[in-house]
């Protein structure tokens, strides 16, 4: 239902941060929808920050499809749409650090797969990956984000520091079963599976289909309670003007990493 904090150019690189996902903004389409019982099928999600760019914008509003990774069982595997998830899929997913909050990335590698970064350059099992949906907002080389796996140059969360430590070899990340590695659009700007480690399959909720609305705002306005009211006024006051109409209705599609 996956972060616009600028890195400093020091060489103390600070780590990337997510924003919560703005309450009212995110649940307002979702508690319509449980009225008419389809909250099963579909969930609202709102995008506060910038790390899937350009892919996804700050302040897009997704329809979530919750059966397209659903495990299937002995019958409705035949009948409903599952599907596995694949490299290059969009997925909406609970942040394994804090499961209350939801994230969204792209897959980037499943079960078995060798991934590295070099140069900002993403290699998968061996091969460099062309990548003409990821933006680098920032020109400099870290030595961490962008040579990867690598030392750290600043604090990671445990998760991560596991995988650095039993899931690296030969100067690549294998991705273990039952999990998925994940990134960002917005490469330089994301905090992602490079700071807190593998997506465990259970975490993962669905698959972004459509932006159903876009509107220009800013992260503290879809993420800071404090300014919810303000927010609302905004979008009262100008709802005609800071809609982004080029968006709505826009489909989303994966992208097929090999």
């Amino acid at each position: 239902m996956d972060s616009t904090t600028v890195e400093s150019e020091s060489k103390t690189v600070s780590r990337p941060q997510e924003a919560p996902r703005g309450f009212i903004a995110e649940w307002t389409v979702t508690i319509i929808l449980l009225l008419f019982g389809t909250t099963t099928l579909v969930q609202a999600f709102v995008i506060p920050t910038g790390s899937m760019e350009d892919t996804l914008l700050v302040g897009d509003h997704l329809l979530v499809d919750k059966l397209a990774f659903a495990p299937g069982g002995a019958v409705t595997k035949n009948i409903l749409p599952y599907s596995d998830v694949h490299r290059g899929d969009i997925i909406v997913f609970r942040y394994p650090i804090d499961i209350k909050q939801t994230f969204v990335k792209r897959v980037m590698g499943v079960a078995g797969d060798r991934i590295r970064l070099e140069n900002k350059a993403v290699f998968l099992n061996g091969h460099q990956l062309t990548e003409p949906y990821v933006v680098h907002k920032l020109d400099y080389i870290d030595s961490y984000r962008d040579n990867f796996p690598s030392d750290p140059n600043g604090p990671l969360y445990p998760p991560a520091q596991v995988m650095l430590e039993q899931n690296v070899s030969k100067g690549e990340v294998t991705v273990p079963n039952g999990f998925y590695f994940a990134m960002g659009d917005n490469r330089d700007q994301s905090l992602d599976s490079r700071y807190w480690g593998f997506v465990p399959r259970e975490n993962i909720i669905g698959k972004p289909l459509i932006i159903y609305w876009s509107y220009d705002a800013s992260t503290e306005e879809l993420s800071n309670p404090a300014v919810t009211i303000s927010h609302l006024f905004d979008i009262i006051t100008h709802f005609a003007t800071k809609t982004r109409w080029n968006r709505t209705f826009q489909l989303i599609h994966s992208y097929p990493v090999k």
